[in-house]
């Protein structure tokens, strides 16, 4: 999987490389997360970490590619802002150990195999402290006839967030779709507040 990211980063322009998220746009625009001190959890394309850098926000952008973490920094110094990129893979974090008041992660938890997940969230809970925010986008449906072949790496199962989070922290659904035509058939933002 990393080299499909390290190709994707390196020679081409992600399909997802679509600007910063409206979900979370909003959520800053409107004043609910003010600036503070953010991480981007799987950072990509790193429009979330300067659209957030640009909006008074101490930012670091984590990646498992390294042509990620260079994108990143290209970008950045482009737009004129200061982002702290670093590269370490979010199941088994080596060179992060901060705190953070936000976490945000955009399609990255949900392109985990379930075992991943989990050691995802052991090494993600100690970068939160009482009262951090986590702003959770996810592909998520319940799976049916053939997608059950595949489905463990493309989404979360309905509920999964809350499973998985709900002992830790205060949930709240923001946006999602469910049941759509084609491919993706859902998806979910979730904004989380640590216990």
């Amino acid at each position: 999987m990393k080299a499909f990211y390290e190709l994707v980063y390196s020679r081409f322009r992600a399909p997802w490389d679509i600007g910063p998220r409206r979900e979370l746009m909003d959520l800053v625009e409107s004043g609910r997360i003010k600036p503070c001190k953010a991480i981007d959890l799987g950072s990509g394309t790193a429009s979330n970490c300067i659209f957030l850098a640009q909006h008074g926000f101490q930012v670091t952008g984590v990646d498992f590619a390294s042509a990620a973490i260079e994108l990143g920094k290209k970008r950045a110094a482009e737009a004129g802002v200061v982002v702290d990129f670093i590269q370490d893979d979010l199941t088994d974090l080596r060179n992060v150990s901060d705190s953070f008041d936000l976490l945000v992660d955009y399609g990255t938890l949900d392109d985990l195999h379930p075992s991943q997940r989990d050691l995802y969230l052991q090494n993600v809970l100690p970068l939160t402290h009482t009262g951090s925010l986590f702003v959770l986008y996810c592909f998520e449906w319940q799976p049916r006839g053939w997608e059950h072949l595949v489905y463990d790496r493309l989404a979360l199962r309905l509920n999964e967030a809350y499973d998985r989070f709900g002992r830790y922290f205060e949930i709240e659904k923001i946006a999602g779709e469910q049941d759509l035509p084609g491919f993706p058939r859902g998806w979910a933002v979730y904004l989380m507040k640590r216990k």
